[in-house]
């Protein structure tokens, strides 16, 4: 059973506001909050967000699921259990939520972890896919660390390699936000549609140097770079290789990136990280499937692991190592 510290729910009066309920032009949809307060009551808490408590977010990508067997005092719940999440179809996905703490890092920060997530090619609409943000939002979390297998763009790259987002390019252009509450100030355009406030800034600088330095003391390889989004579920052919690569991106994958703009609309503080689990050469090219990926993205735990570790720390407020990075 989890220790008593971790308190779970929606706010009530005289409680600090969790940032995703607070700031910014959107506002969480009323199943997120009550998703939250349907997991406070499955593990037998008091249905308030404690005041002044830091709490990480974390989804956890293809392959990567593991690592949520390493927080302390876990609790988990199937995400379809909470009346608000959907179960994926992909590999490597086990639709879990697991609430625990890392005490033993040295933060004592809370951590709620979604053990994958579900994409657009499954048939999702568009409003679907930042559910399981919204939720993580409604449990209090004030920071959100978001995984994912993906394929390396850069001939350089090796796999098992992580690549930290410093920004995106997203080739799907859903209206992402659509699904959250607008603030009623919020400016409405002439079809009746309010507008989101431009994603210019999605990812975090200070968990962005962070996150590679962690990596990086853990024996990773890991920098900063930037994450193209396609729909899927195919690979991309050797042509789109090409073209992402002079789009400028480093990292090609299928998720993510609408997580991370409702995040940060919600005003959480977003950090992401895709593990490279097949390296493109449109000229040497080579079958990569689902279990590659899985087995790929397991195997670069470790790096990842320092990364959710550096996140829970910042997120309590310690400070960062203030290293710059290549």
């Amino acid at each position: 059973m989890a220790g008593e510290s971790f308190q779970s729910g929606p706010m009530q009066p005289g409680a600090e506001a969790p940032r995703g309920q607070a700031s910014g032009g959107r506002r969480l949809r009323p199943g997120a909050v009550a998703a939250a307060a349907l997991v406070a009551k499955a593990r037998g808490l008091r249905d308030l967000v404690e005041p002044g408590r830091r709490r990480l977010g974390v989804v956890l990508g293809t392959g990567l699921g593991s690592l949520a067997d390493r927080l302390d005092d876990a609790w988990s719940m199937p995400a379809r259990e909470t009346g608000w999440l959907m179960s994926s179809t992909a590999t490597g996905h086990a639709g879990r939520l697991v609430c625990g703490s890392l005490g033993g890092a040295g933060c004592g920060c809370d951590v709620v972890v979604l053990q994958g997530r579900v994409h657009g090619y499954e048939g999702h609409a568009p409003e679907s896919l930042s559910r399981g943000v919204e939720l993580l939002a409604a449990l209090g979390v004030t920071t959100v660390l978001l995984s994912n297998a993906a394929g390396g763009l850069r001939p350089d790259m090796q796999v098992g390699e992580l690549t930290v987002l410093s920004d995106h390019i997203d080739l799907v252009r859903r209206p992402w936000t659509q699904g959250l509450v607008a603030d009623p100030t919020e400016p409405v355009a002439a079809d009746g549609v309010a507008r989101a406030a431009a994603a210019t800034s999605c990812y975090d600088p200070e968990f962005m140097i962070g996150a590679v330095v962690a990596a990086r003391s853990a024996g990773a390889l890991a920098r900063a770079g930037v994450y193209a989004h396609l729909m899927g579920p195919s690979y991309e052919t050797r042509a789109e290789y090409r073209m992402l690569r002079k789009l400028g991106a480093d990292v090609v994958g299928m998720s993510t990136v609408p997580e991370a703009i409702v995040a940060h609309q919600l005003g959480l503080r977003v950090a992401a990280v895709s593990v490279v689990t097949n390296v493109a050469r449109p000229d040497a090219p080579a079958c990569t499937d689902a279990e590659d990926v899985c087995r790929a993205a397991a195997a670069a735990a470790e790096g990842v692991w320092a990364i959710l570790v550096r996140s829970a720390a910042l997120t309590v407020g310690l400070p960062s190592t203030g290293r710059t990075f290549q």
